[in-house]
């Protein structure tokens, strides 16, 4: 008898119990893709995330703070520094180019970021924007592709901002915070291309927006940070001594801040797979059982063979072989599973948390995946089959 025809019969012979096996592969597989796909995007989304940008101004607080909110929109500002700090780091002879971010209102939960518009050409270079073009005037604004496509926004269309993140306390500042930003008005005269980092969740307009929207004269005006783009490793560390100095204000390394944070996501991915590891073992668990299972049903069969000839090895092969099948139909699934759930939640992930899944690209970790998925199969598959393997024939078919 053809030995995967057997293997096929076998499974056939306990559709039930072998479609339960490969499902629980399938979906501990899936989950572990997905979990991988996710840990690569969120290091190659965070290691891109500051562009050429390796120094960031602000006011005193946290590093980690100061840059995840000034390119990656997450958490509030440290706080606000001079204006004038901008002109003396970009006259300053390590500074290739430096840019003034004033942040704090957002359009239905989107940041609004007051920033020139040369930005765009320092960080992305020749982006041709998916329609209209760079705000110019005050109260323009160019809108990224996530917040466009979330809130179906066109060219030409106005809205009014809205002060900071969460609700006021105080109600009359709150009423007055609200007269403010109702009386201005911005028109989206640009749509952003689709950038794969934070600027895609963000409404862009002026520096100047700020002032505008809350009357600050001369004296007042303030930025909530600068990003800096130095001409060399020296000038980096230059400029970080020369600003640290100073009172209420932090020049921090984007690349060491963004490594923290890594540090953090790391060890909680650490813990997640562990919890995973638990899972696959759980899954080999039920193909251990489903092949133990099928021990008893099948002595009388493996007997039979035995009498009319077909070795140890044999039997020994088509045993093991079919935990394997098992498995490897499951994990095969199970990669495609993972992949294409990637593919569909992709956009939306991204729209909610600003994380592009890679779902299209095999994640670091999954040819090791792969080979311990099958390593566990073939030591799950082990047991039965040895355990049938040294039994005598004639003591295998009166059973």
């Amino acid at each position: 008898m053809n030995g995967w025809k057997y293997i096929w019969n076998n499974m056939r012979y306990r559709s039930l119990l072998s479609a339960l096996t490969i499902f629980a592969v399938m979906i501990t597989v899936a989950l572990f893709v997905l979990l991988l796909i996710s840990k690569d995007s969120v290091e190659h989304g965070a290691q891109k995330g500051y562009g050429p940008f390796e120094l960031v101004i602000g006011a005193d607080g946290s590093d980690s703070q100061l840059v995840l909110n000034t390119f990656y929109r997450v958490g509030v500002p440290t706080g606000n520094i001079p204006l004038e700090l901008l002109s003396t780091i970009e006259k300053s002879e390590h500074t290739d180019v430096a840019y003034g971010l004033t942040t704090g209102d957002n359009y239905n939960g989107y940041p609004i970021v007051g920033v020139s518009p040369a930005y765009f050409a320092t960080r992305y270079e020749d982006r041709h924007l998916e329609a209209g073009h760079l705000y110019a005037a005050l109260g323009e604004v160019t809108v990224g592709y996530a917040v466009a496509k979330e809130l179906g926004m066109h060219i030409g269309d106005q809205f009014s901002g809205a002060h900071g993140l969460v609700e006021h306390v105080d109600l009359d500042h709150e009423s007055n915070e609200k007269d403010e930003h109702n009386s201005f008005h911005y028109k989206v005269v640009g749509i952003l291309p689709k950038l794969n980092t934070a600027d895609d969740r963000t409404v862009f307009t002026r520096l100047e927006y700020a002032w505008a929207v809350h009357n600050d004269d001369d004296s007042a005006k303030e930025i909530t940070s600068i990003i800096v783009k130095p001409l060399s490793l020296v000038g980096i560390q230059s400029l970080k001594q020369q600003f640290d100095t100073l009172d209420n204000v932090q020049a921090v390394y984007s690349s060491k801040a963004v490594a923290d944070v890594l540090n953090v996501v790391d060890t909680g991915s650490q813990l997640l797979m562990i919890v995973m590891s638990i899972c696959v073992l759980l899954a080999m668990a039920a193909l251990l059982l489903a092949l133990t299972a099928s021990i008893q049903e099948r002595k009388r069969d493996v007997g039979l063979l035995r009498l009319i000839g077909k070795s140890k090895v044999y039997i020994l092969s088509t045993l093991i072989a079919e935990g394997m099948a098992l498995a490897t139909i499951g994990l095969i699934a199970g990669l495609i599973l993972g992949h294409i759930v990637g593919v569909v939640i992709s956009d939306s992930l991204f729209i909610q948390t600003g994380v592009q899944l890679q779902a299209f690209q095999i994640a670091t970790y999954e040819w090791l995946l792969i080979i311990a998925t099958l390593s566990l199969a073939l030591l799950a598959s082990l047991g039965p089959a040895l355990k049938v393997y040294r039994t005598d024939a004639i003591t295998l078919f009166r059973n």
